[in-house]
């Protein structure tokens, strides 16, 4: 069926005429969606909405990740021939996905972003769908994660990355990928005590300000069943938001990003969090951080587009319990 399919199938980011399902096109061609789902803004019997926002004028060092939605995206025409491996079932198959496009805004008006942003991920969660976001720099989960909060309540936050990102700064019109979920936990947009940052391998003396911490050594040590076990007794039930900053991963999986630290998870450890821990009471959640003018090989971009499927078979996995 899959070969038959292949020989017709083009374009399928228009010209699917079903939510659901496998998609066979060559990944060579056609216009490229995350996943070859359906470009739309109109969510009505969509589960999930994946979008791009493609912004890196929060960074402290190389820029780039303006074009990783796009890339993502690229790297995703790989994926949709088969369920994603080691879940046992098929989230594309089971839920309604569509590509929702990018956050449009004006980038010369640096201050009015974070606003565009939160009332683009408004929309999606008032049409009823949860959202899985490509970045873009890390500042992006800010303005995010006060859309969930509004929803929500304030979040459980399961953050993986080399940086805590938790660095004090408490001018609130400052748009620094650094110092975010220290505004975050300010604002009580989280609950640091039911979150979990993993991966962690830089010094930040400003402290953790109540964030549980399993950082890149301690991941390394006792593997990633024990952290997975560690991450869901952590979250327990609450409503969580998964941010994943690709520089979590060693550079030597994922070159392509704006503040590599050596020492960080391979792709298999991640994997296997990310897997074990299904189950959490995911809401939504985010890839950030992949910048291509540095990913000379594509490496990281389809790092970057494998743990975005892995955030949408977190998502699906809870909900396909429960329904």
């Amino acid at each position: 069926m899959a070969l038959e399919d292949a020989k017709t199938q083009v374009d399928q980011a228009f010209t699917r005429t079903k939510a659901k399902g496998l998609s066979y096109e060559n990944a060579f061609g056609g216009a490229t969606s995350f996943l070859r789902r359906t470009y739309t803004k109109d969510l009505a019997g969509f589960d999930l909405a994946v979008t791009g926002v493609p912004f890196d004028q929060a960074v402290t060092n190389r820029t780039g990740t303006r074009l990783g939605p796009r890339a993502i995206r690229e790297a995703s025409t790989l994926q949709p021939y088969d369920p994603p491996y080691g879940w046992g079932f098929d989230p594309l198959g089971e839920f309604a996905v569509a590509d929702y496009g990018d956050l449009a805004f004006d980038y010369a008006k640096v201050a009015e972003f974070p606003e565009t942003l939160t009332s683009h991920i408004r929309g999606i969660l008032n049409q009823g769908a949860g959202s899985v976001t490509l970045g873009g720099d890390h500042y992006i989960s800010f303005p995010i994660l006060k859309a969930y909060a509004e929803k929500y309540g304030p979040m459980s936050l399961i953050h993986f990355d080399a940086h805590s990102d938790t660095w004090r700064d408490d001018d609130m019109a400052r748009i620094d990928h650094g110092t975010m979920f220290y505004k975050a936990i300010k604002l009580g947009l989280i609950d640091p005590a039911r979150s979990v940052q993993i991966g962690i391998r830089t010094v930040n003396e400003d402290g953790a300000f109540g964030m549980n911490i399993i950082d890149a050594p301690t991941v390394h040590e006792i593997g990633p069943k024990a952290v997975a076990a560690q991450v869901k007794e952590i979250v327990g039930d609450f409503p969580a938001y998964l941010s994943f900053d690709i520089d979590c991963l060693d550079p030597a999986f994922a070159p392509g990003t704006g503040t590599p630290v050596w020492g960080g998870l391979s792709s298999a450890q991640a994997a296997a969090i990310l897997r074990g821990i299904a189950g959490v009471n995911l809401m939504g959640g985010d890839i950030v951080e992949v910048s291509p003018p540095f990913d000379t090989t594509g490496a990281t971009a389809i790092a970057g587009a494998h743990v975005a499927m892995e955030i949408i078979a977190l998502w699906c996995w809870s909900r396909r319990q429960t329904d």
